[in-house]
């Protein structure tokens, strides 16, 4: 067993850098970066058939998606990744990663090697960072999923969409679905509303940032991710009555989980049967979970459940150039 369960940002920067991908290789590959292949189409990268390629570390790195103080995320992880750490055998530290695009940049340079990575995340954690997501979090019916709101507060003056017009408006980080992708397709499609013309964007960095910058009058409106926002109103860090909610979404896949696509196969195996015979029952991730309605995680695949996602990258011209 470990003897903590917590990276410091010192411990981090020492990690030696092993397992980096390979040099630009004759393959097929879709959009991932060139360092990948992609030879059964499915749009993740594949595990490297050399197993000079493939590296099977005794510390297995995992980091959670950067959507509110990773303090909160350290103590709701514990439960699982003591069980991780039983089946695989390794030990296993939670590193609490502060951006989107340090997370990814970590997964790059082979200091990660476990991660959910947040919905507007994966598409660019799959195509520059060999990202190979195969789980999401799911209700017991099966259901899964968040919608975009965007957000206001009792007193703005704000009733409509239309009202934020030559006002400001906060986003989370560019690389966010519901932060920043999917209300800028959605303002500019539904709203003939374009950011810097029709309002001044700001951003907060992360989803907890924008729905206190609402609650307590920072920002006039946000958009926001309601699955964080259930649990902070769980946790009573914000009350229903300081927001009013003027637009949801269709829904979206939630985080996506996976690994580093060259880790063994066999340890990716244990780390996917690790997720799925993890008991919820009473643990830690129960109960951070739970207030979204969450009690299991669901098999997926990137290609399929990513689609919506990507087509909303393609509507802003997102590129996944890795340079």
């Amino acid at each position: 067993m470990m003897k903590s369960r917590l990276l410091g940002a010192a411990a981090w920067a020492a990690l030696t850098v092993v397992g980096l991908p390979a040099a630009a290789q004759d393959c097929p590959r879709g959009d991932l970066d060139d360092r990948y292949c992609d030879a059964d189409g499915d749009l993740i990268a594949d595990i490297p058939t050399d197993p000079a390629d493939q590296i099977d570390p005794d510390t297995l790195i995992f980091a959670y998606t950067p959507v509110e103080d990773p303090a909160v995320y350290e103590t709701a992880w514990a439960d699982f990744l003591s069980h991780l750490e039983e089946v695989t055998g390794k030990d296993v530290v939670f590193f609490p990663v502060q951006n989107n695009a340090a997370q990814i940049e970590a997964m790059r340079s082979g200091r990660l090697h476990i991660a959910g990575f947040n919905t507007g995340s994966n598409p660019l954690a799959v195509n520059c960072a060999g990202f190979r997501p195969f789980t999401i979090m799911a209700g017991e019916d099966g259901s899964f999923g968040y919608e975009m709101e965007i957000l206001t507060h009792p007193y703005s003056g704000i009733e409509t969409v239309e009202d934020i017009r030559g006002g400001q408006m906060a986003f989370t980080s560019e690389t966010s679905n519901s932060g920043f992708k999917a209300p800028s397709a959605i303002l500019a499609s539904e709203f003939d509303m374009t950011a810097g013309t029709d309002f001044e964007p700001v951003f907060s960095g992360k989803h907890d940032n924008s729905i206190l910058g609402v609650a307590n009058k920072d920002y006039p409106a946000a958009a926001i991710a309601n699955s964080v926002l259930a649990r902070m109103i769980e946790r009573d860090v914000v009350s229903e009555d300081q927001i009013v909610s003027i637009y949801k979404s269709q829904t979206f896949p939630t985080t996506g989980y996976g690994t580093a696509y060259n880790l063994t196969p066999e340890l990716q195996q244990q780390i996917r049967d690790a997720f799925f015979s993890f008991e919820w029952e009473g643990t830690s991730l129960q109960e951070e979970f739970e207030k979204n309605g969450e009690a299991q995680f669901l098999e997926m695949t990137y290609e399929e459940f990513w689609s919506v996602i990507r087509t909303i990258d393609e509507a802003n011209g997102v590129s996944y150039d890795c340079s």
